[in-house]
């Protein structure tokens, strides 16, 4: 089991410590410790470096862009400048969000503030969809009264320096973000992923005005706010999906159920439900199954074990709930079997646990929970009957059951 642990540690290790390049040098130039990532203290760093560099080339960006479509009357160049300006807003509205993170739990937030970096998330979308309208009102005007857009070198070297820059942001922020399993940082790197289209726009817009009588500048304007504001409305749906309370990332929940099937005495477990309290702020509980023959001090201790390692490795606070699981009763285990298979027919996704049976003179009660997709909600009474029918059937005698039905996203 040490082992195990040691090879999940250097596995996390490797994955945080992927970088290279540009991003490696200014980590190592900006950052103490940029190596060890798995630190909060650390994390929030990368966090506020990453709203620094945004900060700085934005600024630039917008300036440069804002003198460039003055000049040449483009409102579809301004409404670039001005979406770099509310990119600049972002990345401090990020940079704030960070640092309010870093506050330490205290009475009345018990479980830390690490929440604000999701709501400088939020911040972020609110903004860029206002500034979105307004560009689109501009736009609109533009279409209704056009007039010629003033193209030279200087432009196009503005407009392709911008793209070539947002491409590195996209690539610099990405990289972080999943080096810190940041969604802000990865939704900005989706923000300048979506700047690079907007000015590749732009800059069409002004080569065919330049070379064509067509003056679609105001419609390349007007499809620069709708992306915009479609941007804006995604990223306000993915930070406020964590806020309302989002079911647990897959790979976390299979990192820590394969950590605890693989431990010493445990049967199975199930149950797993955690609960997101910001970026490395994660409570969870979950079931174990350990034989009820075991000896309790030993299964007590074990369980203090798993509990400590999941802190240490994955950073989430777990409290395992035991569930003594009888081993030693041959017609309990045929029928479990029978009702597992009887099950998977139906649907392969469905599995059963906490399994009992109470013996009677005139029939038998099967008590257990079903684990079952989301998309079968609403049909618990017929799997039910479709169960008994089946077990029924099989003229080995009566049984009724009584279950609970447990929605997949848990266990």
């Amino acid at each position: 089991m040490k082992q195990n642990n040691q090879n999940l540690d250097q596995q996390i290790d490797n994955s945080s410590l992927e970088k290279s390049g540009i991003t490696n040098f200014i980590l190592r130039l900006m950052l103490k410790n940029s190596h060890d990532i798995q630190q909060p203290q650390v994390r929030s760093a990368v966090g506020k470096l990453s709203g620094l560099v945004g900060i700085v080339c934005n600024l630039l960006l917008a300036g440069g862009k804002f003198v460039v479509g003055i000049l040449s009357g483009s409102v579809s160049i301004t409404a670039d400048a001005l979406n770099n300006l509310s990119d600049a807003a972002s990345s401090i509205v990020t940079l704030i969000g960070f640092k309010l993170a870093e506050k330490p739990a205290d009475a009345d937030h018990p479980y830390g503030h690490a929440r604000y970096e999701y709501l400088s998330g939020l911040a972020v979308a609110v903004m860029i969809i206002v500034i979105g309208f307004e560009l689109a009102k501009s736009s609109v005007g533009k279409i209704l009264n056009p007039t010629a857009v003033e193209f030279s070198f200087v432009t196009a070297c503005v407009l392709f320096g911008s793209i070539l820059i947002k491409i590195w942001l996209f690539l610099f922020n990405s990289k972080l973000g999943k080096m810190i399993h940041s969604t802000t940082l990865i939704a900005t790197a989706a923000d300048s992923r979506n700047d690079v289209i907007t000015t590749s726009a732009v800059l069409t817009a002004a080569v065919v005005e330049y070379f064509t009588t067509w003056q679609i500048d105001g419609f390349m304007g007007l499809a620069v706010a709708l992306f915009i504001l479609y941007s804006g409305i995604d990223l306000a749906k993915e930070t406020i999906s964590p806020l309302l309370g989002e079911g647990a990332n897959p790979e976390l929940q299979e990192l820590i159920t394969d950590y605890i099937t693989s431990c010493p005495k445990v049967l199975g477990c199930h149950d797993l439900m955690v609960h997101d309290y910001g970026p490395g702020k994660r409570f969870a509980s979950i079931h174990v199954e350990m034989d009820k023959d075991e000896n309790s001090l030993v299964c007590h201790e074990l369980i203090d074990g798993m509990e400590r390692e999941c802190l240490k490795i994955y950073g989430v606070h777990l409290v395992i709930h035991y569930d003594p699981v009888v081993t030693d009763n041959p017609e309990l285990e045929r029928l479990y079997h029978l009702v597992t298979a009887i099950l998977k027919v139906k649907d392969e996704r469905m599995s059963i646990h906490d399994f009992r049976m109470v013996p009677g003179t005139e029939h038998t009660n099967l008590i257990f929970d079903i684990t079952f997709p989301t998309e079968l909600r609403g049909q618990e009474n017929i799997i039910k009957s479709a169960l008994e029918n089946a077990l029924n059937d099989l003229g080995e005698g009566t049984y009724y059951t009584v279950i609970t039905f447990d929605p997949v996203a848990f266990n």
